[in-house]
């Protein structure tokens, strides 16, 4: 990714950051979709088109990027479910590898969360993820 705000975040010890131009609105260090939905309820509604850099991105850390007002996205790791929605919803897109799904940790069969955001749109995602963490 020659994007030279990619090459520190792969560099840092982040899961995900998020920058308006080459100012850093958020980063997080925690891990799965923790980091999007602590953003979504800091400060999404209050940015578009930010660009965000994830470790691995899934098909429902596409949805909630979307959702949080994402206009582009950079990862060392991305699904073709990501891509497809990504696309889908007109949000761009850099991945190193691109992968079917992403996998459960363990490698025994696609991630619960890549299952369970499967035909669902960005706000019914939400609303599941939001019932879920109440």
């Amino acid at each position: 990714m020659g994007n030279p705000l990619c090459k520190e975040f792969l560099r840092s010890d982040d899961t995900l950051r998020v920058y308006a131009g080459s100012k850093l609105l958020f980063s997080s260090k925690k891990d799965r979709l923790k980091p999007l939905l602590d953003y979504m309820e800091w400060s999404a509604d209050a940015h578009q088109a930010v660009v965000m850099m994830d470790r691995v991105v899934g098909n429902a850390a596409a949805l909630l990027m979307i959702l949080a007002g994402c206009g582009e996205v950079y990862s060392p790791l991305g699904s073709d479910l990501a891509a497809k929605t990504l696309q889908k919803w007109g949000v761009s897109y850099h991945f190193d590898q691109v992968v079917p799904h992403i996998e459960r940790a363990n490698g025994a069969g696609m991630c619960p969360m890549e299952e369970l955001s499967m035909g669902k749109s960005p706000a019914e995602f939400y609303a599941v993820m939001w019932s879920r963490e109440r």
